[in-house]
C-alpha cells in the first residue's frame, strides 16, 4: 500500500481508496505495547520512533507521523512546554505564551538565529530517520508541522494577538509570514531526514473558528506563502467548520486538503476538483466513542462523499481503542 499511496500524493488517482494519516495517530495501547511512557518520547528518538510506528504494527494502518505534538516549532522559538509528566496522556503545549505583541517577531529576530538546530527539531530529525530505517519499506512516512497561524497562537497572549488583528494587521501578517519562512526550513529538514510528504496541521487556522475573513485576511495568505516554501507533497489539515473558505483552499497549492467531520465532504468535493480530498472520519464520536459498525459507516460515507483517500478527521485521542482503528482497514 505504500507505493500506491506515494502514487496518489503525487495526484494519480488510485484503483483503492487507501486508509492512511498524516496527522497523529498514536494510542495507549500502542504506547504500551512498547513500553513507552507518552511524556518521555518526546525528547528521545528512539522511543519517538517506536511509538510512531506502533499503531502501524498493532493495526496496519501503513503510515507514522512525526513529531507527536505540534510545538515543536513554539519551543526552538524559545517557548517552555508543558509535557504533563505525571502521566497524562496530554500533548505537550506552551507553559505559557512567549510574547506580547506580534511586534516581536520581526526581521531582525529572525536574522542569523538557526531555530531549526533549538530545541528537538533535530532529535525529531533523528527519529525520523530512525523510522525510516525500521518501517520505510511499510509505511508512508509524514513530518508534521503547524500552520503559521496555529504557531502564532502558540506564541502571542491571545488577547495581545486579536487586537493587534483589528488595529495593525500587517504587523500580524509580518509575524505570519516571518513564522511560515521558519517552519518552511523545518518542513525541509523532515523531508531531508526521510519523511515522505509533509502535513500542515492549521488546526487553529480554521475559518470555524476566526471566521471566514479573518481566515482570508490572516490564515489564507500564510498557508500559501508557507506551501510555496516546502517540498512536495504537501498536504493541509484544517480543522473545523471550512465551508465558507472552501475555495480558498483549493487555492494555497496544497497537494491535498484534509478536512474534518464539521465541513460538508460532498460540497468540498465538487469545490476541490483539482486538488486531492481527505478525510474526514470523526476522532472522537467515531473513532474513540463509537463501534466498529460506526467505523465501517464512516468510511462509507467519507468514500461515497469522493474523497481520495481517508484520513481521522484529526489527531487520534490517545486513548482510542486499536479495535476501532483495524476496522478502519
Amino acid at each position: 500500500m505504500r507505493e500506491e499511496i506515494l502514487s496518489l500524493l503525487t495526484g494519480k488517482k488510485t484503483d483503492k481508496v487507501p486508509v492512511f494519516s498524516g496527522l497523529i495517530h498514536i494510542t495507549s495501547e500502542g504506547l504500551e505495547s512498547e513500553g513507552l511512557v507518552f511524556h518521555e518520547v518526546h525528547h528521545d528518538a528512539g522511543k519517538m520512533a517506536r511509538a510512531a510506528a506502533s499503531t502501524f504494527k498493532l493495526t496496519g494502518m501503513p503510515s507514522a507521523t512525526l513529531p507527536l505534538d505540534l510545538c515543536a516549532p513554539a519551543e526552538a522559538l524559545g517557548a517552555t512546554l508543558n509535557f504533563y509528566e505525571n502521566g497524562e496522556y496530554r500533548f505537550p503545549q506552551p507553559a505559557k505564551a512567549l510574547f506580547a505583541s506580534t511586534k516581536y517577531l520581526n526581521t531582525a529576530y529572525f536574522q542569523n538565529a538557526d531555530f531549526v538546530n533549538k530545541g528537538r527539531i533535530q532529535t525529531i530529525c533523528e527519529a525520523i530517520k530512525i523510522l525510516k530505517d525500521g518501517v520505510g519499506e511499510d509505511v508512508v512516512i509524514s513530518g508534521m508541522i503547524p500552520g503559521p497561524y496555529t504557531l502564532l497562537l502558540y506564541l502571542i497572549e491571545a488577547g495581545g494577538l486579536f487586537a493587534e488583528m483589528k488595529r495593525e494587521p500587517n504587523a500580524v501578517l509580518d509575524a505570519l509570514f516571518h513564522l511560515s519562512s521558519f517552519l518552511s526550513q523545518i518542513g525541509n529538514a523532515y523531508k531531508n531526514a526521510g519523511a515522505d510528504f509533509i502535513t500542515i496541521h492549521d488546526m487553529g487556522g480554521s475559518a470555524g473558528f476566526i471566521g471566514p475573513a479573518k481566515y482570508e485576511q490572516f490564515v489564507f495568505p500564510s498557508e500559501k506563502h508557507l506551501i510555496e516554501q516546502l517540498p512536495k507533497p504537501c498536504v493541509l489539515s484544517v480543522c473545523g467548520k471550512m465551508d465558507k473558505s472552501i475555495h480558498l483552499l483549493g487555492q494555497t497549492g496544497a497537494d491535498a486538503i484534509s478536512l474534518d467531520q464539521l465541513t460538508d465532504l460532498a460540497a468540498a468535493r465538487l469545490a476541490l476538483k483539482a486538488v486531492m480530498l481527505f478525510g474526514n472520519i470523526d476522532p472522537v464520536v467515531t473513532l474513540y466513542r463509537g463501534d466498529e459498525a460506526q467505523v465501517h459507516e464512516a468510511v462509507s460515507r467519507a468514500k461515497e462523499a469522493g474523497v481520495d483517500a481517508v484520513w481521522p478527521g484529526c489527531d487520534l485521542v490517545p486513548s482510542t481503542p486499536i479495535q476501532n482503528i483495524k476496522p478502519l482497514m
